[in-house]
């Protein structure tokens, strides 16, 4: 297939870009600005102009990757606008180019996430749940909206309600490791919320599988079947690392430090399955919390 990707600078794209290619296929960036000298792709300028419809031709599938980081820095008015126009508006953009193409791309992946169920407690949370409450459920609803007009292009529309990705070069693992390898990790708040994850290398995976298969449309969970509550969590990633997990961060210092955000990422809990991958045969690599961080960090 001939893939155009976007976001494909952060952590998910910047390693799909390389699977891709090692399975078979063509990939093509869609970028803010080109490197003449390396060619690098199609630009584009979200959130003031999409794609040239023309420019896409040829392209057999899409994975929209792209948006403002939830976590790079405090919440205030100005950044939640960003979070939220970034996602919005880009995918309002890029489904427009495919709509407007004479042969539109079969596929149209566009990245959502579990976000979209907000703080839930220990209810099980399946594609057919319906959305929390808060601001990131807010924006996850928008998002999936925004790629409609593909929906009735007839564009087959996978939206990938993505969790945790664990990788060491990027994300929440990539941060916790300092404070963890020190012997400073802890629990926060409660311990008791719900952590749905999945291993960058499933993350892929999934990505392809959705690629590939037909059946597949609509929300789609990419986490793994096994979250684990916070605690479990913080006690796996210090056996693994063996260190002491004794300094846990009460909710009210996450609140003093992150604000909102802290609320929204660190204190919610969301227990999701990921029905719709397994019902139509993916195959996880790692489905353990334990076996999938010996794996990430080579222990």
């Amino acid at each position: 297939m001939n893939i155009l990707v976007t976001g494909s600078h952060g952590l998910v794209g910047a390693a799909l870009i390389p699977f891709l290619t090692t399975q078979g296929h063509t990939v093509k960036r869609l970028v803010r600005s080109v490197n003449p000298t390396a060619h690098e792709g199609i630009t584009w300028d979200p959130p003031r102009r999409g794609p040239d419809p023309g420019a896409l031709i040829g392209i057999d599938a899409v994975v929209h990757l792209a948006g403002e980081s939830i976590a790079g820095g405090r919440w205030n008015a100005a950044k939640k606008q960003r979070i939220l126009d970034s996602r919005i508006k880009g995918t309002l953009l890029l489904s427009d180019a495919l709509v407007k193409m004479s042969v539109p791309p079969k596929v149209f992946i566009s990245a959502s996430a579990i976000g979209f169920y907000g703080n839930r407690g220990a209810e099980v949370l399946r594609e057919d749940s319906g959305a929390g409450q808060g601001f990131l459920p807010d924006v996850c609803r928008q998002w999936e909206a925004a790629a409609q007009a593909a929906t009735q292009k007839g564009i087959r529309v996978v939206n990938l309600r993505t969790g945790m990705v664990l990788s060491p070069q990027g994300g929440a693992l990539a941060k916790m490791l300092l404070p963890f390898k020190l012997g400073l990790g802890g629990k926060i708040g409660s311990g008791q919320q719900y952590m749905s994850w999945i291993a960058l290398d499933d993350m892929l995976g999934a990505i392809l599988f959705a690629l590939q298969t037909d059946s597949l449309r609509g929300p789609v969970n990419a986490v793994t079947p096994r979250p684990v509550t916070n605690i479990v969590y913080t006690k796996t990633l210090g056996k693994v690392l063996s260190r002491p997990t004794l300094f846990p961060m009460p909710a009210f210092a996450a609140r003093l430090v992150l604000g909102e955000m802290a609320d929204a990422l660190l204190l919610a809990s969301a227990r999701v399955e990921p029905t719709q991958l397994q019902n139509k045969g993916y195959r996880f690599r790692y489905s353990e919390l334990e076996g999938a961080l010996r794996h990430l960090l080579g222990k």
